[in-house]
């Protein structure tokens, strides 16, 4: 079982595996940890990663890029439209509302999902993790930004879904750095201490988050997180784009503005500057090379000015970590230590920012790139039963409060709760009693809009059904089941009815959860006046014991359905169809690499030999060969390759190989052969010179060799006298021949003579002496026989002592 943590960024992604019991990152097949999120759609296939990041200049209609936050979103989301003049690429309105991207794909307009943009990375991502494992991928740990609402992390997980993967959490990114600096520290506190307080400040690309955990021995808990979620070093870039678009214009009256290429050009020119800043307080200049209409471009930039030019993104850095230090409830003082990870972070004025309003220096300790991807694969590790890890356990926090409200269709009025408050702990379930006597509807949504990074509070609807009221004409106590589930999603994750049966009973008990009750029993209770939320428990906790005359009760539970409707969530139908076209993509790429694989074969033939007919084979090559034919038809294939041949079957490219290889292969055989024929001889005659040693020690009785029959040795003898004679006859006769012409004898008919000489001789050779316990009573006699009485008699007086000698030895014991 695979362990693998992804960390898919809004620019970058990192791989993270379990493997020779430790977490590694991996790299992907340019021999690079970090594969960029883009995806490129062509005529013919996709490419993904590395490959489609070259392609954003030339393709950039095509080259999908910066799209992690549009999972979730609708068309209309203000964020949307205000990125979309922005991107190279087109976005398109979904049949639902949603964000779809269109591109041209196999000569065709397409109109992908996020969910499928992402699948397809994350699909890259689990291909490259199996080369490196060398073993299928199913599970996995994903990572998110803590401000995901609901909608956006549902789309991650169906976007792993739709990959094939089996996400076993959605982690948010702080928790994941938290879990990697945690988990190897041996120091921490013991449980009954106080904890270690950490805060973990993470920004990348796009985003900026903080959290505060607190730590003990095995475990970690995060008391607060904050956020700017349109704060990251992209903004620090789009600043220095900002700034030569304006200067451009008045020095080359260039609008770049208006090329969507050179903006793109000048924004990879830009980020190379600033991370060149970080590491450089001096002048540095910028140099593109026909940039536009053939014209060079060059300027100047420096930290201070580029300071300067980005403080009111610099003036942002200090709220959310105002804000998460509030709501922890903890002095700068109980502050440990401050973990900085994400790449903007290596900006010197942001470094100092976080450590001036903390009044402590900022630790780098983690891997600023990696941390995230680490985090989510010890997270893996720790849920997959095919690792063992050291007990840790992870308490995250809901980001946003959360209010239910229902309603029933006969009833005046709705009634709501908060039922996960902010910074509640997390995964987390409740239990919510209702008395009715109807089928009732439940609504989900964020309590605060206006804390909320998105426009749309609503979370969703659920119907609770079958609901009727009891024999008796009562209302129905009703247990519905909410949880905050392990990737931060909100469910109704089940719904009871509890049915009162007369007759002797057990006292009902239920709800071995956190239990929270409604807050009113107006609607269940029509002909009384409502209850208070301890009123209902307490009338519960009453009623099967309220007077002694009264027979217990006995419950009997009953299952409801519900049936659910979540904001922007993909239909099962829906999300099944995208499972199965991108499998279909897969097999279309497939087939395009192995046409490629067929083209590139017959191009890399082609040069290869066309350069070693003149050198290493130059003495192979026959007349009819060097005459030109090879040649000529290496020269047609080139041109070939370039022209008509640009655009074939695979077939065809296969059929073109072989035509070469019937001329080229036997002169690559005869070079081969006379390159190695040498050896393989060499060996043949060190064997059997062994052979010959060994038995002319026999013939001059050595006494190593004297338990060998003389019938062995025959075999033997004549084993390596007629390997003898064909080696020295096909060794003359290939002396003979030149070296355009084929060899008499082949280097595998000689290790075939070797295995043969082997098989009869070593069996021989390394035949055991019989030891003397197992020798027969002849040998005795034979011995006796030839050495006289006087050799009888000294053994005869052995064995007696030998039976005097045991007999003692029997007697003491």
């Amino acid at each position: 079982m695979s362990v693998v943590g992804i960390d898919v960024g809004f620019q970058n992604c990192y791989i993270a595996v379990a493997r020779s019991g430790g977490i590694e990152t991996i790299a992907n097949e340019y021999s690079d940890r970090c594969t960029p999120a883009c995806v490129s759609l062509a005529s013919k296939n996709r490419m993904i990663g590395n490959a489609a990041k070259s392609q954003i200049i030339t393709n950039f209609k095509n080259t999908v890029h910066g799209f992690k936050k549009f999972h979730g979103r609708a068309f209309d989301d203000p964020f949307v439209q205000a990125e979309k003049p922005k991107l190279p690429y087109s976005l398109h309105k979904l049949d639902n509302g949603n964000t779809g991207i269109k591109v041209r794909y196999l000569e065709e307009d397409k109109v992908f999902t996020c969910e499928q943009i992402t699948g397809m990375l994350l699909t890259k991502l689990k291909e490259t993790s199996e080369n490196a494992l060398k073993k299928p991928v199913v599970d996995c740990v994903i990572s998110v930004p803590s401000f995901f609402t609901d909608a956006e992390r549902r789309s991650v997980f169906d976007a792993s879904q739709i990959a094939g993967l089996n996400c076993l959490r959605l982690i948010t990114d702080t928790t994941a750095v938290a879990l990697a600096y945690g988990i190897y520290k041996q120091d921490l506190p013991t449980p009954e201490e106080r904890p270690r307080n950490v805060v973990f400040v993470d920004m990348g690309h796009s985003s900026f988050q903080v959290a505060i955990t607190a730590f003990n021995k095995g475990k970690l808990k995060v008391l607060s997180t904050a956020f700017d979620p349109y704060l990251g070093g992209r903004n620090f870039d789009e600043a220095l784009v900002d700034y030569f678009c304006e200067e451009f214009k008045s020095k080359y009256k260039l609008n770049v503005r208006d090329n969507p290429r050179a903006v793109l050009r000048l924004h990879q020119e830009c980020e190379k500057l600033k991370k060149l800043m970080s590491a450089n307080s001096s002048d540095l200049p910028l140099n593109i090379e026909c940039f536009m209409n053939d014209i060079d471009v060059s300027s100047r930039m420096n930290r201070g000015h580029f300071e300067e030019m980005c403080a009111q993104y610099l003036m942002r850095v200090e709220m959310p970590l105002k804000v998460a230090l509030e709501q922890s409830k903890l002095s700068r003082d109980d502050i440990y230590a401050v973990e900085i990870v994400g790449g903007a972070t290596r900006i010197p004025a942001i470094k100092e920012r976080i450590a001036k309003f903390f009044g402590k220096d900022v630790s780098t300790t983690l891997n600023a790139d990696e941390a995230v991807a680490r985090g989510c694969a010890l997270q893996c590790a720790i849920l997959s039963p095919a690792c063992k890890v050291r007990e840790f356990s992870i308490t995250d926090v809901v980001p946003f409060p959360i209010t239910l409200r229902w309603k029933s269709p006969t009833e005046d009025g709705l009634g709501e709760c908060e039922v996960f408050t902010k910074m509640h702990a997390a995964p987390f379930s409740k239990v919510i009693t209702f008395h009715k006597k109807e089928p009732f509807d439940l609504e989900a949504f964020y309590s605060n809009p206006q804390e909320l990074p998105y426009p749309d509070h609503r979370i969703g609807c659920y119907s609770v059904q079958n609901v009727v009221p009891q024999p008796d004409g009562d209302s129905s106590k009703v247990k519905v089941k909410v949880r905050v589930n392990v990737h931060g999603i909100f469910s109704v994750s089940g719904a009871s009815l509890i049915e009162k049966q007369k007759g002797d009973g057990d006292d009902m008990q239920i709800d071995s959860e956190p239990m929270v009750q409604n807050e009113g029993r107006g609607e269940e209770q029509v002909h009384g006046p409502p209850m208070s939320g301890s009123e209902a428990a307490a009338g519960d906790k009453q009623d099967p014991a309220a007077g002694g005359s009264k027979p217990k009760v006995k419950v009997k539970s009953i299952e409801l359905p519900i049936v659910v409707s979540n904001v922007r969530q993909l239909d099962s139908e829906v999300l099944t169809g995208f499972v199965e076209y991108e499998r279909q993509m897969i097999i279309q790429d497939k087939l395009v690499k192995e046409l490629n694989d067929a083209k590139n074969a017959v191009e890399e033939y082609v040069y290869d030999l066309r350069d070693k007919l003149c050198g290493m084979y130059e003495k192979y090559v026959t007349q009819d060969v060097s005459d030109g034919r090879l040649s000529l038809m290496l020269e047609d294939t080139e041109n070939w390759l370039y022209e008509d041949g640009e655009d074939q079957p695979k077939q065809v490219y296969e059929e073109k190989l072989d035509a070469l290889r019937r001329l080229g292969q036997p002169i690559y055989d005869r070079h081969r052969e006379h390159e190695d024929r040498p050896r393989a001889f060499e060996e043949l005659g060190k064997k059997l010179q062994l052979y010959m040693k060994f038995v002319e020690s026999y013939k001059q009785k050595d006494e190593r060799f004297l338990h060998l029959s003389a019938e062995e040795m025959s075999s033997v003898e004549k084993c390596v006298s007629e390997n003898m004679g064909w080696m020295n006859s096909r060794m003359n006769a290939q002396s003979k021949l030149a070296p355009t012409q084929d060899p008499v004898v082949k280097v595998a008919d000689v290790i075939v003579k070797i295995q043969e000489l082997e098989n009869v001789c070593n069996p021989v050779i390394n035949k055991p002496k019989p030891s003397l316990e197992e020798a027969p009573e002849a040998s005795d006699q034979s011995a006796e026989a030839h050495n006289g009485p006087a050799a009888a008699e000294g053994k005869a007086e052995a064995k007696g002592n030998q039976q005097t000698k045991s007999g003692k030895e029997m007697e003491v014991d």
